[in-house]
């Protein structure tokens, strides 16, 4: 668990290692910075600018950011996996670095002196009264060619470079977005029409009759487009299409392609679909124990449940071209799976990123834009799409269940002498672009259907379903057995954290009850066995902030249903630390009354973008733990409304105290994911604290709990 001096070649440079990928001479005197990685709610386009402003001795006003548009932005990846910073903000630093020092030796040999003795300031080189601006060496240095892959020495650097007098970079996309206009939803095209696609209860959900007659016959409705499976209403007049559609629903009959598997509990569902298994882990030698201890930990589906559901517009343009608006999070990717879809050359589609209300993995996004790049191309208008709430719930990929079994033993000492673990998941990432096969919704169901590709789950060290099934804890041995299950009763993807939530979730709950057994302190446990010391700082932090020894001997002295929990983790065992403590009071529900978490993510680019992320990480986490699941029936899926899938509430959100520990120099770490699980288990340690009784399987429902109480009497 020791760091390591070297860093390994960001991928996105592997990707784009041409200077003037990154950086370009834009109008008006300005620098144009550009990148792949964009805004979904993370403030990452503040962070972005800040780092190249500084890096580039620019004043903010002299630098034009642009991200998330194909024609001119380097391709990185999907903005996904909390590697914005980890990788796009190394990447985006490295290369400002290189532009600079391109033009600090042209500045230096015009101005007749060493580059150490020059200043910058404003875009101004400047030396003994004498200045020279990048603008003025536009046309006499030669920098886009430059290999910056091949500069690459692996070495720590400061993403900030010098101290700056230039401060703030507020998050610009804040202003629209409050004020209501800086969404996809509230784009509009010329001469756009707006469509509806008519889908049932599930993905894969089909109809034996239309209906056409009567579709058609709809007030509101100017045309009915089929093409196979695919059915789409379409109107100038979306209020009218809104009505139009409800009542379209009502004349349909739908059915599933395949019987889907009656809903059981999590353990028994999970462990009765047929799996593939592999042991992808096996270290060390285990050694006999004085204690064991095996335990079982579950999550169930979880639905994205973004405040509004996706959008996208397309709309043909010159050269047979198509360009498509999209708050996808891999524009790149979704351009390349357009272009198979649809049959059309690459570089003739044009993906432009435009933010989406809430954005925690592969949501709806990429889906909507095909189904809208698909009627502008076979109407050759411009159109814009939006789905509608059900579609969104049903049709849309959610968040894989999973169910963990650790087994593990004790010596006499209370230290870990070995740790198994079993997982039973499907795969965590569906992603368009990802794997093999055009993963778009509407692409199956047109006259000419590709085939849906075959599930199959990302490999560790990342790992997909099996993501932080490592303890980041030092451990004589270690076993993991994966039970892979292909087929899933919904369709999932790529949610938040993916496989990390439902493994912290169990390795720290596992972690508790081997410190009860044990009779050992909590924190003082995992401290024991804890090495790294930026681990131990967060740990050390939590319980400080929390008052935690004092504070949970007065709570357990109490006895008034109230009770503290602690959770920790490092997020894919490589990006931040984490450790949270929250205190909860349980009665007929769970309450959550406050919230300490210690936050270590390397260098701190922008405080308020990384709070905003951690902040946000909390609420979802703890709206997940104590109220998400995704249901279904034999028709698909019946969680398709606020009523019935319901999230964490305003008057619910606790009060929330968050420490970043800043590291100066070091690598930034990824942040956006760290929340998930160790929330999750603060959560559980807190409720077991306080009931003395351990829930094991989210969510923490009411009924969850008046179960597991009558169950124990």
């Amino acid at each position: 668990m020791s760091q390591t001096t070297k860093n390994a070649l960001p991928t996105s440079l592997q990707a784009n290692p041409l200077l003037g990928s990154w950086i370009q001479f834009g109008a008006n005197n300005t620098l144009r910075v550009l990148s792949g990685k964009v805004e979904i709610g993370q403030g990452i386009n503040a962070s972005l600018r800040k780092i190249a402003t500084l890096q580039l001795g620019l004043n903010p006003t002299q630098l034009d950011f642009i991200a998330g548009d194909t024609q001119i932005c380097p391709d990185e990846w999907y903005t996904a996996g909390s590697q914005s910073i980890e990788v796009g903000g190394h990447s985006l630093a490295f290369a400002c670095q290189h532009f600079r020092s391109f033009f600090e030796a042209a500045a230096a040999k015009a101005l007749s002196c060493k580059e150490s003795d020059l200043s910058l300031s404003n875009g101004t080189f400047s030396f003994k009264g004498q200045s020279i601006s990048y603008f003025d060496l536009q046309k006499s240095v030669e920098y886009k060619t430059y290999q910056l892959d091949q500069a690459w020495t692996g070495e720590s650097f400061s993403l900030k470079g010098e101290k700056s007098s230039v401060d703030g970079f507020a998050r610009d996309d804040l202003h629209e977005k409050i004020g209501g206009k800086g969404f996809i939803q509230d784009l509009v095209l010329p001469n756009m029409v707006h469509a509806r696609i008519l889908r049932g209860p599930h993905a894969h959900a089909v109809t034996d009759d239309w209906h056409l007659d009567k579709l058609k016959a709809l007030a509101g409705v100017d045309q009915v487009f089929v093409s196979g499976q695919f059915v789409a209403l379409i109107s100038v007049n979306e209020s009218a299409l809104v009505a139009a559609y409800e009542k379209a629903q009502t004349l349909i009959t739908w059915r599933v392609k395949t019987a889907l598997p009656q809903e059981k509990g999590m353990e028994e569902f999970l462990t009765g679909l047929p799996s593939v298994i592999s042991e992808p882990i096996v270290e060390g030698t285990p050694k006999q124990g004085s204690v064991k201890h095996v335990a079982r930990y579950s999550r169930p589906y979880i639905a994205h449940a973004s405040i509004s559901p996706s959008c996208a517009l397309a709309m043909p343009t010159e050269g047979d071209s198509l360009s498509v608006w999209s708050h996808t999070q891999g524009p790149h990717k979704l351009r390349d799976q357009l272009a198979l879809a649809l049959n059309m050359p690459a570089p003739k589609v044009r993906v432009i990123h435009v933010s989406g209300p809430g954005c925690y993995g592969h949501n709806g996004a990429d889906d909507v834009a095909f189904d809208a790049a698909f009627l502008a191309q076979e109407l050759q208008r411009p159109v814009r799409v939006q789905w509608m709430r059900s579609d969104e719930m049903s049709a849309g990929p959610v968040g894989a269940a999973s169910l963990v079994e650790l087994d593990a033993s004790l010596d006499d000492s209370g230290s870990i002498v070995s740790w198994d673990a079993t997982v039973w998941s499907h795969t965590h990432i569906a992603r368009p672009g990802w794997g093999e096969g055009i993963n778009l919704l509407g692409a199956w169901s047109t006259a000419k259907p590709v085939p849906e590709p075959k599930p199959v789950d990302m490999f560790l060290p990342a790992g997909g379903g099996l993501r932080n099934i490592k303890p980041y804890y030092d451990l004589p041995s270690l076993k993991v057995k994966h039970h892979f299950i292909p087929e899933s009763p919904v369709r999932v993807s790529a949610l938040r954290s993916l496989g990390a939530y439902a493994n912290t979730f169990a390795i720290e709950s596992f972690m508790d009850e081997l410190a009860e057994l044990s009779n050992q302190d909590p924190i003082a446990f995992r401290l024991k066995h804890q090495s790294d010391q930026r681990a131990r700082d967060v740990l050390e932090k939590a319980a400080q902030m929390s008052n935690w020894k004092a504070y949970r001997q007065e709570l357990s002295q109490a006895q008034d249903g109230r009770g503290l929990g602690i959770g920790f983790g490092r997020y894919k065992n490589k990006s931040a630390f984490c450790a949270v403590v929250i205190e909860v009071e349980v009665a007929e529900a769970v309450k959550v009354n406050k919230v300490w978490m210690a936050v270590d993510a390397g260098e701190i680019v922008h405080f308020d973008a990384l709070l905003n992320q951690v902040e946000g990480g909390i609420i979802q986490a703890l709206s997940w733990s104590l109220k998400e699941e995704v249901h279904w029936n034999e028709m698909g899926s019946t969680s398709i409304s606020w009523d019935d899938y319901p999230i964490l509430n305003f008057d619910e959100v606790p009060v929330v105290e968050i420490e970043l520990i800043d590291r100066p120099g070091e690598p930034g770490l990824g942040s956006g994911e760290l929340a998930a699980g160790p929330v999750a288990a603060a959560l559980a340690n807190a409720v077991t604290h306080a009931l003395q009784m351990r829930p094991r399987h989210l969510p923490f429902t009411p009924d969850r709990l008046s179960k597991m109480i009558m169950d124990s009497n």
